[in-house]
This record gives structure tokens, C-alpha cells and sequence, in this order.
């Protein structure tokens, strides 16, 4: 029988992140809990690549890029992909990556905290160095509804395996808009921590053919009640479904246990709630 969790500390999170590819960061749990101190928050200050996050964006722009386009390990061939995280490159960094020949067959990028607003989630839509993009974190960017709409309709992210949007308001109507679109039916994994949804974005991902292939699900630190979860728990586009982590949204203990006893999604490893 597999084993289903809830309440799963946040030790587990840090340490077992289920996760390899730089576009999840377990230190999302600690920095909504700021009393929590010592370790764990030097871990998260520190940021998940090891370097601390600048005051500003760097004074030369191209340099700081080209510095970051990796190879090797879990980044594969030299020029398929680029760790930005925390490097706030904004709208200029992200004109010089769509130029850039040695990026034309990008698949992964960690863009982590750039300042990239809805702008620069167009320059992604619409270059032709991003068209084979697979795995994109665009966490803490400022994008809103519209952004998500952006992602919804390019051809550029039709090969997209995984997405990360966590801190970006796009609310329910972003992934209304994502979940209608056939960009997401490749997607094992997808982010939508503090987001700002409820349980009109639960129901659009429970109810959305373009799920199926789901694995991870991440909706942390949201508005998402009782019923929204439920539909999701027992929803039948998510039959793939092996972790999904709703820690911080308005469910009790009590619900908790309640929704793991309804739980219908027969791949489920690891659920979170409380």
C-alpha cells in the first residue's frame, strides 16, 4: 500500500526536495514562517544555489549571464541551460538571452527573483531561442493574470515539463487561463505556491483535461478550502498525481484527516495539508 502523509515536517521538505532540476526551493516553507530562527533561515538567506541574493542587478549584464549558462549533472549539454536565480537581470538580461546564439536550444531556466513582470514573460513567448523550453522557474517575478494568459497562448511553451510560479499574483484567473490551455499537457510538475488562488482554481485544475500527466503539484501558502482540495483529491485528470503540498491554505487538522480518508488518486506518495 503506498504511503500517504499529512502534516509532513518541514525538515522532510528541505531534505528530500523529490525535486532535482533547480526550479523548486523547500525554503519557500521557512520564509513563511519568520519565527522561525537559526538554521533554517540561514539556508533559505543563503538561496538554493549556494549564492546570496544581490542588491541589485548586475553591472554588466551579458558577463553575469554567460557566467551562468551551465553544463553537466542535472543540466545536461553546454547552452540547454541557464541559473539565474536571484540574479535581477530584469527586462535587459532577458532581451540579451533572446539574441544570444549559444542559448538557441535552451531548455532549463531558473529565473528566480529577476524582476521580469509581464514584459519579460513576452520576450520568452515570442524569441526564437526559447521555443524548446522544458523546465522554467519564473518564481517571484511580479507576473500577474495577464502573464499567465501569455503562457497560456505561445507556442513556447507547448514543450514545457515543468513550471514553477510561486509569488507571482497571477490568482484564479491565471490558472483558469493556464489550465484551458494545451500548453500544460506535458507538465509533470507544477508550482503555484502563494499565488493567491482558492478554491476557483482547484476546481479549474480538477476538472482540466491537460493535467493528466501531473505528477507534483505544489499549491502552498493559498486560500484554497475544503471543497476546492476535495475536487482535487478525487479528481479524475489527476490519476498520475504522487505529491501534492497545500500546507498554509484554510484547512484545519480535523478537515485534513478528512480529505486524506476521501483521498481517490491511486498514485499518491506524499500528501501535505497541514
Amino acid at each position: 500500500m503506498k504511503r500517504t502523509t499529512i502534516g509532513l515536517t518541514f525538515l522532510f521538505l528541505i531534505l528530500f526536495p523529490l525535486h532535482n532540476t533547480g526550479a523548486y526551493d523547500a525554503s519557500k516553507h521557512y520564509k513563511a514562517d519568520k519565527h522561525k530562527k537559526g538554521k533554517s533561515q540561514a539556508h533559505s538567506h543563503d538561496g538554493h544555489h549556494g549564492y546570496g541574493r544581490p542588491k541589485g542587478p548586475p553591472s554588466n549584464i551579458p558577463e553575469h549571464i554567460k557566467g551562468r549558462i551551465m553544463e553537466g549533472g542535472d543540466w545536461s549539454v553546454a547552452g540547454t541551460a541557464v541559473n539565474l536565480n536571484n540574479s535581477q537581470v530584469g527586462i535587459a538580461g532577458m532581451e540579451f538571452m533572446a539574441s544570444y546564439p549559444p542559448l538557441s536550444e535552451v531548455k532549463n531556466m531558473a529565473l528566480k527573483t529577476n524582476n521580469l513582470g509581464n514584459e519579460g514573460v513576452k520576450i520568452l513567448s515570442q524569441a526564437n531561442n526559447f521555443k524548446a523550453l522544458e523546465r522554467l522557474s519564473l518564481w517571484d517575478n511580479k507576473i500577474t493574470e495577464e502573464g499567465a494568459k501569455i503562457i497560456s497562448n505561445s507556442n513556447n511553451f507547448s514543450n514545457l515539463k515543468e513550471l514553477n510560479l510561486t509569488g507571482n499574483p497571477i490568482g484564479n484567473g491565471g490558472v483558469v487561463l493556464l489550465v484551458k490551455s494545451g500548453n500544460l499537457q506535458n507538465l509533470t510538475y507544477l508550482d503555484l505556491s502563494a499565488t493567491n488562488i482558492s478554491d476557483e482554481a482547484a476546481l479549474a485544475i480538477a476538472n482540466s483535461p491537460y493535467v493528466s500527466n501531473l505528477k507534483r503539484l505544489d499549491l502552498f501558502r493559498n486560500k484554497i478550502t475544503p471543497k476546492g482540495m476535495k475536487a482535487l483529491l478525487q479528481s479524475k485528470n489527476l490519476r498520475k498525481l504522487e505529491f501534492l503540498d497545500g500546507v498554509h491554505n484554510n484547512i484545519n487538522a480535523d478537515e485534513a484527516i478528512s480529505l486524506e480518508q476521501g483521498l481517490q488518486l491511486p498514485n499518491m506518495r506524499t500528501l501535505v495539508l497541514f
